[in-house]
């Protein structure tokens, strides 16, 4: 179920490139992914909400409510809005690679905000990974342009959000549970996605879209977004948030075979070589995490 899960995720990329080809923006696209998932969120949030047998669900306080507002913004609408139009400019590949550098991310959110240390073995893992995308940058770069530059930055922009989100995550995760949180944000997400493209786009250009668009955004909805958080939940209660931190190391593997073969991006020597620096640095920083959690 978790490399399911990521391998499905890692496909959200290349739909989106996909999307792209039939000329839809960033905020349409967004727009009926949320759109087509919303009831699926819906769904989720009554099913963790509702009562069971002897126990009855917790109330949600004002504090929880502006929580769940804040984490739908950052973690599911400002990093999905920055990560689809990133990818306007980049390829699926780097965009990827970028993504993956959430735990590290992570770790260095935890020293700022928290005053968290890192190891010196956490430095190195740290030196790897961020080595290894400026190889993939400095190489697409040379490939298609200066325009890589803004889409890097927007994409990393994303993971920056995101990593905000599972910095102030854990209280409510605990409170509320995974599911109920997920469902409750997600909604959140979904609602100022939409409010985004009444602002900036005329209602009626939802009726001229292409049907593959339509049809993309509903694989994208499903198969790339709600399946795969309900497999990657479901995983990490088998297995433990770290063992599936590793198990999901399938990704970035995923999305370069799938923008090779589908999107016909160039799989070179130095992505490749980029890839696995990433990888390695991101398994030495969730490694030794995982260690130290566990002694």
């Amino acid at each position: 179920m978790g490399m399911l899960g990521a391998i499905a995720f890692s496909g959200k990329a290349i739909i989106v490139k996909l999307a792209y080809q039939h000329g839809v923006d960033a905020i349409t696209f967004l727009m009926l992914r949320m759109l087509l998932a919303l009831p699926f969120f819906v769904a989720m949030a009554w099913w963790s909400g509702r009562a069971q047998a002897h126990t009855q669900p917790i109330r949600l306080s004002t504090k929880d409510k502006l929580g769940i507002v804040w984490l739908g913004f950052t973690g599911y609408y400002l990093a999905s809005f920055l990560d689809f139009s990133g990818l306007a400019y980049i390829s699926a590949s780097l965009e990827r690679l970028i993504l993956y550098l959430n735990p590290t991310l992570v770790l260095i959110l935890g020293v700022v905000l928290y005053r968290r240390p890192i190891g010196r073995l956490q430095w190195v893992g740290l030196a790897i990974s961020y080595s290894g995308v400026l190889v993939v940058f400095g190489h697409e770069v040379q490939l298609t342009g200066a325009d890589v530059g803004l889409g890097a930055a927007l994409v990393f922009g994303s993971a920056v959000s995101y990593a905000l989100y599972l910095s102030y995550s854990g209280e409510l995760v605990q409170r509320l549970g995974a599911l109920r949180l997920v469902g409750l944000a997600s909604c959140v997400a979904c609602v100022l996605c939409l409010l985004q493209f009444a602002l900036m786009r005329p209602l009626s250009l939802v009726f001229t879209l292409d049907a593959s668009v339509w049809w993309l955004s509903l694989l994208n909805a499903t198969a790339c977004t709600v399946v795969p958080v309900v497999l990657v939940m479901l995983a990490i209660e088998r297995l433990g948030a770290g063992l599936a931190a590793q198990v999901g190391m399938v990704g970035p593997m995923s999305t370069l075979a799938m923008a090779a073969l589908i999107l016909g991006e160039p799989l070179t020597p130095w992505v490749m070589v980029g890839t696995a620096a990433v990888m390695v640095g991101v398994f030495v920083c969730t490694r030794v995490k995982t260690m130290a959690e566990t002694i």
